[in-house]
């Protein structure tokens, strides 16, 4: 991993309450790599995003992005680091009541004071990026899943961020919408030098895509390493995991008394 990454979590534990959600998390995403990090549903992976946003505090450790530990900062400040990221929430979250056009100029007219003959030129921009500068008049009932998903990626990048995050990114695309956006992380990544960190359960998708992977479970980092390293894996929850097996530590059925005594066998012997 790189000796100056652009996000770290050092010792993070975060809790709902007086529920755990993270305990001890360590974590280094280096600058202009692609890194996911997955695991089942509640393990904690769309809180990690939340804290490197500013969304959330930790209740022990550090969030660092950029050099700067996010817990620290003041409104301001923070108000200033989100300018550097774009997020692509799950589903796109677009406006409904703007256009496609109008929905990637957002962040370029809350963020910035540039004149709208650029702001054109730069919302055309992002969306030739995603192959969608033709549906630029569109409202969003008029898109498809997948259009709408490009849609919300041109308004994630519309500021040129460092770092983007993704939650959930495939959910609910078909096949050939899943690929056009797995290729669409990869490239914008490279091509705009930035970070790119992605939640996702997609095993296939991500490992053609991402440089290393973070493997969390029940609010721990239970593997990491490329996805070469993880479809290799050993450890029973990861191998059950990447290759979708039915049979490991998640079972099959949910806990509950002897079938024998629900159906009442018991009393008939």
């Amino acid at each position: 991993m790189s000796p100056d990454p652009l996000v770290e979590l050092r010792d993070v534990e975060f809790r709902y309450d007086a529920r755990p959600v993270l305990t001890g998390i360590n974590m280094a995403v280096p600058r202009r790599k692609v890194v996911a990090i997955m695991g089942l549903s509640g393990s904690g992976k769309t809180t990690i995003l939340r804290l490197v946003g500013g969304q959330l505090s930790p209740n022990r450790g550090a969030v660092v992005v950029g050099g700067q530990v996010i817990q620290n900062l003041s409104h301001a400040g923070l108000y200033q680091l989100r300018r550097r990221m774009g997020m692509l929430f799950q589903f796109g979250a677009l406006f409904t009541d703007y256009s496609v056009f109008e929905n990637v100029a957002f962040p370029l007219r809350e963020h910035t004071r540039l004149p709208e003959a650029l702001i054109r030129d730069l919302v055309l921009m992002k969306l030739n990026a995603v192959g969608l500068r033709g549906a630029a008049d569109l409202m969003p009932e008029a898109l498809s899943g997948g259009m709408a998903r490009r849609v919300a990626l041109a308004r994630a990048i519309a500021l040129d961020p460092m770092l983007i995050m993704y939650d959930e990114p495939f959910t609910g695309l078909d096949p050939i919408s899943t690929g056009v956006i797995a290729n669409l992380i990869r490239r914008l990544n490279d091509a705009l030098g930035a970070t790119s960190i992605v939640v996702t359960h997609d095993v296939q998708e991500s490992f053609r895509i991402v440089d290393y992977v973070y493997f969390v479970s029940s609010g721990v980092i239970l593997a990491e390493g490329t996805p070469g390293a993880l479809l290799d894996s050993g450890e029973p929850s990861v191998r059950q995991f990447v290759h979708g097996e039915t049979d490991g530590p998640v079972p099959f059925h949910y806990p509950a008394r002897e079938y024998a005594r629900d159906l009442g066998l018991e009393r008939r012997a």
